[in-house]
């Protein structure tokens, strides 16, 4: 028989991505900071001069997502995170501090248990884990109207997520990101996240997954309850908990100085009891 034509393999998955470059030779560990759902790498440029000083900092836009194409079978946590560590291993920044809002603190998250050598320490800001054991019902429930509806839906989440603490042009930005995505990518997302198999956004899938983390976590919560649950997993020694109650769902945006001194302070912290933060 004679043999086909070669198959060419798929080039490897990229991200559109801002990258601060190498930082100065006494600084510290590499910083990937992740974007939620609906959202992109804009989340961050505020606290990108903040760290960039001392970090080199990378923000990618996932698939689907800001100037990345849509990758419709890669839009699960844990597949993200397995490009991701494929593109940081291309760009070889060694193990970095992997930061992520809501949907992107699953994908840290995932980055961790999954591929811990890419990664020295965690954050995760505003991840709700799927809220209490009683959600299930309520997330498919969401589920089916946000296919119905698809961007109004989208748009009424906005507006729930914040809060008056949230700076207006906070809420504008993201009220006219989520606009413009396609909510068809809205919704693969958000069932990867809480209802297809392998998710682990529910918190009796995220516990026993989270406790799989052998690297620091720091999470930070908008609620005492959520923050209660997460120091109820255990875990590393060095991990902790925050709670900004006084904030909406974009944390990260509504306190970008107090968020990036406190992962340079994460960083030295981490770095001290030679867990490689900071050197």
């Amino acid at each position: 028989m004679t043999p086909g034509p070669a198959r060419t393999p798929p080039p490897p998955a990229g991200f559109h991505a801002l990258d601060s470059g190498p930082p100065p030779e006494d600084g510290g560990a590499p910083l990937l900071l992740v974007h939620g759902w609906g959202s992109d790498g804009g989340d961050w440029s505020a606290h990108v001069p903040l760290l960039a000083g001392r970090h080199r900092v990378l923000v990618p836009d996932l698939p689907g997502h800001g100037r990345t194409p849509d990758r419709p079978g890669r839009c699960s946590p844990r597949a993200i995170a397995a490009d991701l560590a494929a593109w940081l291993r291309r760009k070889g920044t060694g193990p970095v501090v992997a930061v992520g809002h809501s949907m992107g603190g699953q994908v840290v998250a995932a980055l961790a248990v999954e591929h811990p050598a890419a990664v020295r320490s965690v954050v995760t800001v505003a991840t709700g884990y799927g809220g209490d054991n009683g959600r299930p019902e309520r997330l498919r429930a969401e589920q089916r109207e946000l296919e119905r509806e698809g961007t109004a839906w989208a748009l009424r989440f906005v507006r729930r997520a914040c809060t008056a603490a949230t700076p207006p042009a906070v809420r504008e930005r993201h009220e006219r990101l989520i606009a413009a995505m396609d909510p068809g990518v809205l919704a693969r997302y958000r069932e990867a996240m809480y209802l297809a198999p392998g998710a682990f956004g529910l918190r009796p899938a995220a516990a026993p997954y989270l406790r799989r983390r052998r690297c620091p976590a720091l999470s930070v919560h908008t609620s005492h309850a959520a923050a209660a649950w997460e120091r109820s997993l255990g875990g590393h020694p060095l991990n902790r908990t925050e709670v900004w109650e006084d904030c909406g769902h974009y944390a990260h945006e509504e306190r970008p100085a107090a968020l990036a001194a406190l992962l340079r302070e994460w960083c030295a912290a981490t770095a001290a009891a030679g867990q490689g933060g900071d050197r």
